[in-house]
């Protein structure tokens, strides 16, 4: 076998693995999960997504299925980005610090009856710390995806799920496959 053929699928398998490992272990946590964001797409509340880097691509993307579509024509469930308003974030990193990029907009847009969803990895990262504080300050649940230990936004959110492994990379590939399952049921069920 080639180094590069290797590679791959040395690769993948590890992929594998820790999928079947966390559906294995995580079932009730990310059953849990989906009651959240149904309940609150049921009650026609609005989804809010943030995260850094790669999780923010996450959070945008997700934002995206729940407004646009996934698998089925349904109508349009409120989600909103808080990683897109370019001039908002700067606007808010540049004049209160970007600890508050997140939070400011959850200040401004969420309700009581809507739901964040932070993506971060380390749980550990000021801006989402004080984008879940703001959120419970109004009376809205947070849902966190993270990995490792979950870090201290362990213990703002309301849930977690916490994929077992200390890889960035294969954590938000697992976020990103089980949020998108939860989209693909509340489609269904709803």
């Amino acid at each position: 076998m080639t180094d590069v053929r290797q590679h791959f699928l040395e690769g993948l398998r590890d992929l594998a693995s820790l999928a079947s490992a966390v559906a294995e272990q995580l079932g009730p946590d990310i059953e849990r999960a989906l009651a959240m964001v149904r309940d609150t797409v049921s009650r026609r509340g609005t989804l809010f997504f943030c995260g850094n880097g790669g999780s923010a691509a996450d959070a945008q993307h997700m934002a995206t299925e729940y407004v646009v579509r996934y698998m089925r024509e349904r109508r349009a469930y409120p989600a909103v980005a808080l990683t897109t308003d370019t001039s908002l974030i700067t606007a808010a990193g540049n004049d209160l610090g970007f600890e508050h990029i997140f939070s400011r907009q959850v200040e401004a847009l969420a309700r009581a009856g809507d739901l964040l969803i932070i993506h971060s990895t380390s749980g550990n990262s000021p801006n989402v710390l004080r984008a879940a504080e703001a959120a419970r300050a109004k009376g809205v649940s947070v849902l966190a995806f993270s990995a490792r230990d979950g870090g201290q936004l362990r213990a703002l959110a309301d849930h977690s799920v916490i994929i077992p492994t200390a890889r960035t990379d294969r954590a938000q590939e697992l976020h990103l496959c089980i949020e998108h399952l939860i989209c693909e049921y509340v489609e269904r069920s709803l």
